[in-house]
């Protein structure tokens, strides 16, 4: 009986820390949104900017979304690994 308590709980612990891991995504939106936010703002204030400002964004996005994918992997790792 004990054992199977004890297998419980850590289940538990595993599936809380996924959680927590996943509190990152949270994160990667707000930045996300602000990104592109400031870009259609930049943009909209000076058209003839947009060679030069389009490509930093999406920089800006790429780098935030590989937060996103590494913030899933550790939780994908917390939930399946022994």
């Amino acid at each position: 009986m004990e054992v199977e308590a004890a297998k419980a709980l850590g289940a538990g612990i595993k599936a809380l820390g996924a959680g927590i891991a996943v509190i990152a995504l949270f994160g990667v939106g707000l930045g996300i949104g602000n990104i592109f936010s400031s870009l259609i703002t930049s943009v909209a204030r000076n058209p003839a900017a947009r060679d030069a400002v389009f490509p930093i964004g999406i920089l800006g996005f790429a780098l935030t979304e590989a937060v996103a994918l590494f913030a899933l992997l550790i939780a994908f790792l917390i939930l399946f690994t022994t």
